[in-house]
């Protein structure tokens, strides 16, 4: 419920804020996703006000998530520690190191293209239609590679395990 109480508050706002500006320049965007601070530019009515929510969203997200994250893994690892050997803590680490790598697939390139949108006003119009593609394409294919890296050390360990027992057993 908490989820969509901030999604709906995070979101919302935006369309309403679009909504009232005026567009008097060709309407076509940088890249092919439809970014907030892509329909910025193109209007030629005062933005402040959407430039601002902009960036005080994307301040809020990366702080609140950065931190929630952060304090989520600490307490997993706080409560491995205290109740697992030091082999144990390890893959535990291991485990959350993955998933926060996983988190800056995403939280980084989208970083990027706001950064990007907001100061990049000498950048040439490549710059932006190649941060738009690499915010659209980096995240999901690399995200299997970040957990294929992760599955490998398990598999590993599996296989290891499972030829102890056969030598035990043989």
């Amino acid at each position: 419920m908490g989820f969509l109480l901030w999604a709906v508050a995070v979101i919302l706002p935006g369309p309403f804020l679009i909504k009232r500006l005026s567009f008097c320049k060709a309407n076509v965007l940088s890249h092919s996703s439809c970014l907030h601070p892509d329909i910025i530019k193109l209007s030629c009515s005062d933005h402040r006000i959407n430039s601002i929510y902009g960036l005080i969203i994307i301040l809020i997200i990366f702080g609140a998530d950065s931190v929630l994250i952060l304090l989520y893994y600490l307490k997993i690892l706080i409560t491995v520690q205290g109740i697992a050997s030091q082999e144990e803590l390890f893959k535990a680490l291991n485990t959350c190191v993955s998933h926060i790598c996983a988190v800056l697939l995403v939280s980084v390139p989208v970083l990027g293209v706001s950064i990007i949108h907001c100061f990049g006003k000498q950048v040439p119009p490549m710059v932006h239609t190649i941060m738009g593609y690499v915010y659209l394409l980096i995240p999901p294919v690399l995200n299997p590679v970040v957990y294929c890296v992760e599955t490998q050390g398990i598999r590993t360990c599996i296989l290891d395990n499972l030829l102890k027992l056969l030598h035990r057993v043989l």
